[in-house]
């Protein structure tokens, strides 16, 4: 028996393909003979030789169903190919492709004043309703999830026409500034807004949504959180009371049933990446707290209207949600951390959309089993089944205080005007597929709270591909979507260059450097991440193409797999985004020579245009590398030597040789030439980022039994 095709067909109604097989389809040559399952597809004897001497031979057609799809599977009976097999495969898997083409539903347009988002939507996805009627705020939340959904939608397919939020002052003068920072956006904005109110800045945060409320969870280690201890904003036993859970191992495992031999991976164990849940409404609380006791305000239920920019400060406008009543505020300088639905960051970059996205659903729920999964270990990265319906779905679990998890189901997603993403279409998987993943009756589920959201990615090329700021307005976060496009958010990029960005806007301000040309070196780009993005490319469909449906299982298991026999410090370095540009080759030079197909893959899912940008993206890599090898060593004492008489006479050529000297420390640390406190933070943070010797012999003594 030979397997001769193997397809996805992009709808649940596994029957309704059956039946087309059974009644309606019609093979050019043979006869078929239905099953249960499919149908076995027989071809008459053109011989003279006696019947029983000729080896018996005919297909095998198979349907099944997982992840709301339908896999069609074709077996040779026999060891002689038929005349004009492949010809006739290619007829069936064409004549199937016409009957079940690839679809990207939208949600329906719906009206609240007539009905309840229960009842609007139960029509279209009637999991996802059943189960958010099972949460406490399952109703704001749906609307919530509608709403973002639409927005981006919007945003995505008309890009040439952003909405204008960001206007120019006529006269070019503004009131005077009643606060230093207006922070728009109280999630990611808080905990910056915090750390500069502490350091004496006026500040406001304005948030549309009641503060404290996050759509979504934390995950992070202890070394990337120890950037906000060592900022002060947080105490050791503070970060400890925050701590959801601290989980022994995290795994990641991608299913290679349908891939070859040389592709099956072993589990990649990492023990000190993203294993501390952290309790998001705590950390915000405190923060909020932090921020008001520093003479900062929180402004919820506001939602931003624009602002207009004048030489002097900003003029934010915005209305209270509740009363509907227009709130006129000023500043020295706005922050956008209204994250992917940004209308500000859509205007920054001219209505240029993100290069991919990862459309994200989840929940916070209790009551799985331990016989199930066991609260010490948490899912990282993990694939059941192969593409559907357009994309490979993956799945993370995080365990969190008492017996609760967090779990999520996103995949890569190219950004495109016909197929934006959705996040409802992912819940209606998410609630249905969930059994398939863990053992588990939805049903007896406890469910506490809804987490979803649009991760963006921006494809860089190099340090100024992207814009972060206006004239006296910066972005952060994901707005600024500079993050880590293989496992990060804005969440974990933030907290990485928190000290980063938190001393180069200080200084800033200090010297009113608040023009865009300026405000642009405030970013957490890194040229290592920067490269890694063709990876992401690589685990996406393009919108209106079909895969091979094991292909992009394929690509993650090679991956993830050369990095599971690898030593342990260095797929914490990869994933962490610390590794340099040799151990970048070295892992690529590997991964070619296990898996040849690699690069023709990326190139057809990339395309031309991408690969060749990817390659502007590779030479800046190798370039900021040459740079750093080649003034690390004595360009920070020289400026160190400077600095005093530097900095007050020309502070614009001071600015940017602190930007420049991050771009050789790397990420999160702080300059080499900092003051004798900083440089003690910064040799706590080396330290910090290697992971306890324990937890390194433990991960290296599992990778090496495989178990």
């Amino acid at each position: 028996m030979k397997e001769l095709l193997y397809v996805e067909l992009p709808t649940p109604e596994t029957q309704a393909v059956l039946a087309w097989l059974h009644d309606q389809w019609r093979p050019e040559l043979g006869q078929k003979l239905n099953t249960p399952d499919g149908i076995r597809w027989q071809f008459p004897h053109k011989s003279s030789q006696p019947r029983e001497n000729i080896p018996e031979t005919e297909l095998s057609i198979f349907l099944w169903s997982v992840q709301r799809t339908t896999y069609l599977k074709v077996f040779r009976w026999g060891k002689i190919p038929l005349p004009q097999e492949s010809r006739l495969l290619a007829q069936l898997e064409a004549d199937l492709r016409q009957q079940f083409p690839q679809r990207y539903p939208a949600p329906p347009d719906i009206d609240l004043s007539q009905q309840s988002i229960f009842s609007a939507l139960a029509p279209y996805y009637p999991q996802t309703v059943h189960f958010f009627q099972k949460m406490p705020h399952g109703e704001q939340d749906l609307q919530r999830a509608y709403w973002w959904e639409k927005r981006w939608r919007e945003s995505v397919c008309t890009p040439q026409n952003p909405k204008s939020v960001v206007f120019p002052l006529t006269n070019a003068q503004t009131p005077a500034p009643e606060y230093d920072l207006i922070y728009i956006g109280g999630a990611l904005g808080v905990i910056h807004a915090a750390v500069m109110a502490r350091r004496g800045y006026k500040v406001l945060v304005v948030e549309r949504l009641g503060f404290g409320r996050m759509n979504r969870e934390w995950n992070i280690s202890r070394a990337e959180f120890q950037s906000l201890i060592d900022l002060g904003l947080f105490s050791p036993d503070e970060f400890e009371s925050i701590i959801a859970r601290e989980y022994r191992d995290g795994f990641s495992k991608f299913f290679d049933g349908n891939n070859p031999p040389h592709l099956k991976a072993n589990i990649l164990y990492t023990p000190t990446v993203l294993n501390i849940a952290v309790d998001s409404s705590k950390l915000l609380k405190l923060c909020g707290d932090k921020l008001k006791a520093a003479g900062g305000e929180i402004w919820d239920f506001t939602e931003f209207s624009r602002v207009d920019i004048g030489e002097s400060g900003v003029q934010v406008q915005t209305t209270e949600l509740d009363t509907g009543r227009a709130k006129t505020v000023t500043g020295r300088l706005l922050i956008d951390a209204m994250g992917t639905a940004s209308p500000i960051a859509w205007q920054l970059n001219g209505g240029r959309a993100f290069d991919s996205v990862c459309p994200t659903v989840g929940a916070v729920l209790s009551g799985i089993s331990p016989q199930v999964w066991d609260p010490e270990y948490g899912d990282v990265l993990h694939s059941h089944g192969d593409i559907s319906r357009g994309r490979q779905l993956i799945w993370e679990l995080f365990p969190i205080e008492e017996d609760n998890l967090t779990l999520y189901l996103f995949h890569y997603h190219q950004v495109h005007p016909d197929n934006p993403g959705s996040l409802l279409e992912m819940y209606e998987d998410f609630f249905s597929i969930l059994p398939e993943y863990r053992r588990c009756d939805p049903e007896t589920l406890v469910w506490k709270k809804a987490t979803f959201g649009y991760i963006p990615g921006h494809f860089t090329v190099g340090g100024g591909d992207r814009k972060v700021a206006f004239d006296r307005l910066l972005a952060i976060g994901d707005a600024a979507s500079l993050q880590s496009p293989l496992v990060f958010t804005g969440f974990g990029s933030l907290v990485r260059n928190l000290g980063r960005l938190t001393h180069l806007l200080d200084t800033a301000l200090k010297h009113d450097l608040l023009q865009a040309q300026h405000l642009n070196q405030i970013r957490a780009y890194q040229s290592n991440i920067a490269v890694t993005w063709l990876f992401s490319k690589g685990m996406m469909v393009p919108t209106g193409q079909t895969l091979p449906p094991e292909r992009i299982n394929a690509m993650l298991n090679t991956f993830f797999g050369l990095l599971a026999n690898e030593p342990y410090e260095v797929a914490d370095t990869f994933i962490k985004d610390r590794f340099n540009w040799l151990t970048f080759n070295r892992l690529a030079i590997k991964a070619a020579f296990m898996n040849p197909a690699l690069i023709p893959w990326i190139w057809k899912q990339a395309g031309a245009k991408d690969f060749l940008r990817w390659l502007g993206s590779y030479f800046w890599f190798g370039l900021d590398s040459l740079i750093a090898w080649a003034f690390r060593g004595w360009l920070p004492q020289v400026l160190a030597g400077v600095q005093r008489w530097l900095e007050p006479n020309y502070p614009a050529l001071w600015l940017r040789l602190l930007s420049f000297s991050y771009s050789l420390t790397g990420v999160g640390n702080s300059p080499p030439f900092a003051s004798d406190q900083q440089q003690q933070v910064l040799r706590r943070q080396q330290e910090a980022n290697a992971p306890p010797p324990v937890e390194l012999e433990l991960a290296e003594k599992v990778r090496k039994s495989g178990s």
